[in-house]
């Protein structure tokens, strides 16, 4: 009877043994799947941060090349005596803009507010309902991207005020343009203002039903450049020798038409 009785207890802890075994191998299999499962998680949203960002920031860069188009646009279109003073104003535009947006715009554009946000002087960290997901896209990046559109509504009015405007004085629109204009204006659309304002009783819904759509920055860069640049040329009136004593517009052909095709071609690319 011992005989048997320990020949049942070897094979009892001989089986004990093996379910233990098989117990502590599925556990540290478990843990090791839930491990594996979440760095492959954050491998693919790293993936795909990092293919946002570098889409981003080509697009930044073809935006900021058309920099040098409306440079060679209107340089090619004016007379050689202006050149100089046209080419200056398309460096001060990206130079003294980029400064002001970051400095101010970018806070008034993506800070709380219905009308406007709050500058946070160079700070990106702050509450916004118009900044994408930091985790899938960077501030820092988000903030060249815009910066370059605002460097382009601001270069739009150069050439509809050229060789008639004076230095100082562009400075001055180059200002308001970068931390007023093109901030409060876009803090409207792409900065959750009250254009964007989905909500039950807003303006946009009792209105029209919906929210406003922006197409490619066209109404946000675009349009806002043209408007200040229209309502520009209006007051400056036509350049001095436009017009003769009978009324008759005179022609003032450009002083070099083949950069000026180079500019549009690389407006047409950007």
């Amino acid at each position: 009877m011992d005989k048997y009785m320990k020949r049942s207890f070897t094979k009892l802890r001989t089986a004990l043994a093996i379910l233990i075994a098989c117990c502590l191998t599925t556990d540290m299999y478990a843990q090791t799947a839930v491990a594996a499962d979440s760095v492959a998680t954050d491998t693919v949203a790293q993936l795909v941060s990092g293919v946002n960002t570098v889409w981003m920031l080509l697009a930044a860069m073809l935006v900021f090349f058309m920099q040098p188009g409306f440079a060679l646009v209107e340089a090619g279109f004016t007379r050689t005596k202006n050149t100089a003073n046209i080419l200056m104003k398309n460096f001060v535009d990206f130079m003294f803009g980029s400064l002001l947006y970051w400095l101010v715009g970018f806070g008034i554009m993506f800070g709380l507010g219905d009308f406007f946000g709050t500058p946070h002087l160079m700070s990106l960290l702050f509450d916004s309902n118009g900044l994408p997901d930091p985790a899938s896209l960077p501030t820092e990046g988000f903030l060249v991207f815009q910066t370059v559109f605002c460097a382009t509504s601001a270069t739009i009015v150069s050439g509809a005020m050229a060789e008639r405007t004076k230095f100082s004085m562009y400075l001055v629109y180059t200002i308001f343009i970068s931390v007023l204009i093109y901030p409060v204006s876009g803090h409207w659309t792409w900065g959750g203002g009250w254009l964007m304002n989905g909500e039950a009783g807003s303006f946009m819904t009792e209105t029209f039903g919906t929210t406003f759509h922006d197409f490619a920055g066209s109404t946000i860069v675009h349009s806002v450049g043209g408007w200040i640049a229209l309502v520009g040329a209006a007051i400056l009136g036509p350049r001095i020798g436009k017009y003769g004593k009978d009324g008759r517009s005179k022609a003032i052909p450009g002083h070099n038409l083949t950069i000026a095709a180079l500019g549009v071609f690389i407006l047409w690319f950007g």
